[in-house]
């Protein structure tokens, strides 16, 4: 099943973590980067010219804002983060960024999907469709995913890693998310008492 891109929030019983994965048909050719702070999807080398014909194909997919991981599939990324940082809550940050910016105005009127944890475990799902703006907690200790196609709404999932590099891998090609086509490049975000990046 093609779900699009996707991203899974929440907390195993080694810590919390943000987890994103592109999954694409149209713009295969992406990588994501780790920085100190955040995660960028960008094009890889040689296909840089990819961005004029989709402009949604390169954003921040990671950022980390105090003690909030950060996760979505835009430029909403740095919005929420940076609401966030101003002092807003994350369910209001991710509420007025998602229905500001809207989904994406392309060819498949694409959802924008977003997502934080706190480095306690508190955590955020949400979604913009053309019809619809869903924001919702998980429960503490749980973990939820969501995708840009197909799974719309927040779903219940079971989440393996104890550090970032599974975090990223899990979501590229392990458990329920295995079942899901055309994985390009991941990403996450794990912590314990600080968070840590990776990407594949």
């Amino acid at each position: 099943m093609y779900l699009g891109r996707i991203l899974a929030v929440g907390s195993t019983e080694f810590g919390k973590f943000v987890a994103y994965r592109v999954s694409s048909r149209s713009f295969p050719n992406r990588i994501a980067k780790s920085f100190e702070d955040r995660v960028s999807i960008v094009p890889t080398e040689g296909n840089e010219k990819d961005v004029f014909k989709n402009p949604y194909i390169a954003y921040n997919s990671v950022r980390i804002v105090n003690d909030v991981a950060v996760v979505s599939n835009g430029a909403h990324t740095d919005v929420i983060a940076d609401k966030i940082a101003s002092g807003m809550n994350i369910r209001d940050s991710i509420a007025l960024s998602l229905l500001s910016m809207d989904y994406e105005k392309d060819d498949f009127n694409t959802p924008r999907i977003a997502g934080a944890t706190t480095i306690d475990g508190d955590s955020y799902i949400g979604i913009v469709t053309h019809e619809n703006l869903i924001v919702e907690k998980v429960e503490k200790g749980k973990c939820a995913y969501i995708s840009t196609y197909e799974h719309i709404k927040p779903q219940s999932v079971d989440y393996k890693a104890s550090n970032a590099k599974e975090a990223a891998q899990f979501i590229m090609d392990q458990g329920k998310f295995e079942e899901f086509t055309n994985p390009v490049t991941s990403a996450a975000a794990f912590g314990r008492d600080e968070w840590n990046i990776s990407s594949i």
